[in-house]
């Protein structure tokens, strides 16, 4: 369910309005322990959501940097590259240790 919070800064294109939020959403499922509040708290976990997202955004958009953006879909492979040599199995079914 909970996906990790992932860096938006110095990216291009840059990130969305819709990555900044589900970031926020993650971060006020993380640190409240909800999944989904209760009635009783739904409205003070989306009023939260929405303060985090707008905070981020002006971060983002304020933050400086001399790097040159960094290219999405050459980001997204490292992480796939990462994430295949850290779990080898569920990346691919057929996994085979001839090599080893």
């Amino acid at each position: 369910m909970c996906r990790n919070i992932k860096p938006l800064f110095n990216f291009e294109p840059p990130a969305t309005e819709d990555e900044i939020h589900a970031a926020s959403l993650q971060f006020v499922r993380k640190i409240s322990g909800f999944t989904k509040p209760s009635k009783a708290n739904e409205e003070a976990f989306l009023a939260a959501v929405d303060e985090i997202a707008a905070v981020a955004s002006q971060l983002l958009t304020t933050l400086e940097t001399n790097a040159p953006p960094k290219d999405r879909v050459e980001e997204a492979d490292k992480t796939r590259a990462r994430s295949a040599q850290r779990f080898p199995n569920q990346s691919s079914p057929s996994h085979s240790h001839a090599h080893s």
